[in-house]
């Protein structure tokens, strides 16, 4: 993969320093699958159920059938794959969700998110990860980079007594519902940074004050390239940050 240049990491580092020495709020947004990593964890998460059978009553097509509805209808897709889990322990869900993301090894990080984040820590910016994956999913990788579980806005339902229920929960964490999400978690403060990597993000990166990055990794033939090429194209218009690993 080609690597983030040095010179743009400079950059942004630079508008960070600026931007908080103006006085933004300290708050920045990160989508999940796809920019901080170099995967769909959520899907992962998702596909490690199904091979270790470890929801019984799963359809057997449950793979087909969640792509064919994605495409479909993203929102009810996203949602189904938490609903999916109902009745079992909340904390039964995370630990599969940490067996499976252990499972990726080498952890498919990109490194310069992972220094953005690390960076923006330490000058006490408040750090979310915003993702249209179930939550509970995505929360391993996220603490793996230092964004603790509630800043962890994502796709889930209802839990009671420790059990997960089939009751959606907040808004669908997809395209203006990321915002949405966001603001509810943050009491309505704006990122002043925010990055993403398909159109799907779009929203969110909107939202930011003052930084934008399209960090674009999708290889050809991936599900996502045209989507990642079409949010390439509005961040070169608009004069955003940017970066493709693949040709």
């Amino acid at each position: 993969m080609r690597p983030f240049p040095q010179e743009k990491i400079a950059k942004i580092r630079k508008q960070i320093d600026q931007a908080l020495a103006a006085g933004v709020d300290r708050v920045a947004a990160f989508d999940a699958d796809g920019t901080l990593w170099d995967t769909d964890v959520g899907e992962h998460f998702f596909q490690y159920k199904i091979a270790r059978k470890l929801l019984p009553n799963l359809r057997a097509d449950a793979w087909d059938h969640y792509r064919e509805w994605y495409v479909r209808e993203t929102p009810g897709a996203l949602i189904w794959l938490a609903q999916i889990m109902s009745g079992t322990p909340l904390d039964t869900a995370r630990a599969w969700a940490h067996e499976a993301f252990s499972s990726l090894q080498p952890p498919p990080f990109f490194p310069v998110m992972k220094d953005l984040i690390a960076y923006l820590k330490v000058r006490g910016v408040d750090v979310y990860c915003v993702t249209a994956s179930v939550r509970w999913a995505v929360e391993p990788a996220a603490e793996a980079l230092g964004i603790p579980p509630e800043n962890v806005i994502g796709i889930r339902t209802k839990v009671h007594a420790g059990v997960i229920t089939d009751e959606p929960d907040g808004p669908i964490t997809w395209r203006e519902g990321k915002v949405s999400g966001l603001l509810e978690a943050t009491g309505r403060r704006r990122p002043f940074i925010a990055a993403g990597n398909t159109m799907g993000d779009l929203a969110l990166l909107d939202s930011a004050t003052r930084i934008r990055i399209a960090n674009l990794g999708a290889p050809v033939g991936h599900f996502n390239r045209e989507s990642e090429e079409a949010l390439l194209a509005v961040a070169k218009s608009r004069g955003w940050f940017f970066h493709s690993y693949r040709p």
